[in-house]
């Protein structure tokens, strides 16, 4: 953590604007996981406790810039004045912000200017506080006004979720634990070109589920049935080069073997357990295999660091969530330094109630993995440099 942080700043009598992440998951217009607001909690009471005022912002949805109900962040005030125990009220775009203790301004997205950084909007916002704290590691790869555009008008500092989680993927970047293992899902092979290169260079083992494995499986078997899986023609020849890469450096690439199949991703398909290169033309791999999933878990236990981004299958689906469910399970009982990243990975998590036994849950996917892919991300690159010694 090379940058300075909330305990650096001067922060009695001082009105903190706080960047968070708020984009929480809602069913309904309620909130369906609070775990990103719980994560904040650390750095908004610290504040308070040592004199500051905390005005909070955060993103939610894509609103594109215009107020819209459906994207309001009052679900969001109201579970922190739930977990904080004082009223947290929620500003209106533009309105006066009340002199309370702890305040949360509505929707960022709700200004046309926030997506595109414009300095005539930071500086609003800058006009609100005397310091900047960045907390919102998970929004940290975008270079909007409330994640950079701030920092040019105050002082800017990261928050302790921002510290907690540079820390956690720094430690798999700077001499790791072994044997290393990365297992790596989710829907597509396209968000993950960067860092499965760049994991190539670092990992022992590199397992890959979800739909994204359809592609490398191709790639690894030119003959391969799988049916109307997901597969990404334009990558094929990635995902050759990957495979050979890991073949050079001894990294061992373990793919599914057999996946759970059905005609539709629908709870209630009638699905069936097929060969992962011998799927019927009608269906789609939608899960990994009871086989692949010993084989991955076997692997997992018996690794000292393990870094998890992206789900086996469908795994909102009950019947397309085994291999999800027997990955997160063998990363809490294998006794390594586990990191989750990634939204569908963290719901997977919590939902099955091993977050606790995970060493950390970092909260913003693409942030980890553009990290994770050695790129500079520009929510982190404006903060306030440490000092040399």
């Amino acid at each position: 953590m090379r940058k300075q942080t909330v305990r650096d700043a001067e922060l009695y009598g001082k009105k903190v604007l706080l960047r968070c992440d708020f984009n929480v998951p809602m069913e309904n217009g309620a909130i369906s996981d609070d775990t990103r607001i719980a994560a904040s909690l650390d750095t908004i009471r610290y504040i308070t406790d040592a004199g500051g005022r905390v005005i909070m912002c955060s993103h939610l949805g894509r609103p594109n810039g215009k107020a819209d109900a459906r994207y309001s962040l009052a679900p969001v005030a109201k579970r922190l004045s739930e977990l904080l125990g004082f009223d947290v009220p929620l500003t209106e775009p533009g309105g006066a912000v009340p002199d309370a203790q702890a305040v949360l301004l509505e929707n960022t997205r709700f200004y046309p200017g926030e997506e595109a950084n414009d300095p005539e909007l930071a500086r609003k916002f800058a006009t609100l506080a005397d310091v900047f704290v960045n907390d919102a590691f998970g929004a940290a790869h975008r270079a909007h006004a409330t994640t950079v555009g701030v920092a040019s008008e105050l002082p800017a500092y990261a928050g302790l979720l921002m510290e907690r989680e540079l820390d956690a993927l720094g430690s798999l970047l700077d001499n790791p634990a072994r044997p290393f293992t990365a297992i790596l899902g989710g829907a597509k092979i396209s968000d993950k070109l960067g860092v499965i290169d760049n994991l190539l260079d670092i990992v022992d083992n590199l397992l890959i589920g979800g739909g994204m494995a359809y592609t490398f499986i191709c790639a690894a078997n030119k003959n391969a049935q799988i049916g109307r899986s997901m597969f990404d023609a334009a990558r094929l020849s990635y995902a050759v080069a990957m495979a050979d890469k890991a073949a050079r450096r001894g990294v061992k690439l373990l793919l599914p073997t057999d996946v759970i199949a059905a005609a539709e991703p629908k709870q209630g398909a009638n699905s069936a357990e097929y060969p992962a290169d011998a799927i019927p033309p009608d269906f789609m791999g939608l899960d990994i295999g009871a086989e692949t999933r010993i084989r991955f878990a076997d692997v997992i236990r018996k690794s000292a660091t393990v870094f998890w981004n992206g789900p086996m299958g469908v795994f909102e689906i009950p019947e397309f969530s085994g291999g999800t469910t027997a990955v997160a399970e063998a990363m809490a009982e294998s006794g390594a330094f586990t990191v989750v990243g990634g939204g569908d990975s963290l719901a997977a998590v919590n939902r099955l109630g091993l977050a606790a036994k995970m060493s950390r849950n970092a909260t913003g996917g693409g942030a980890a993995l553009e990290y994770l892919e050695g790129k500079t991300l520009p929510g982190i690159a404006c903060l306030i440099d440490k000092e040399e010694h």
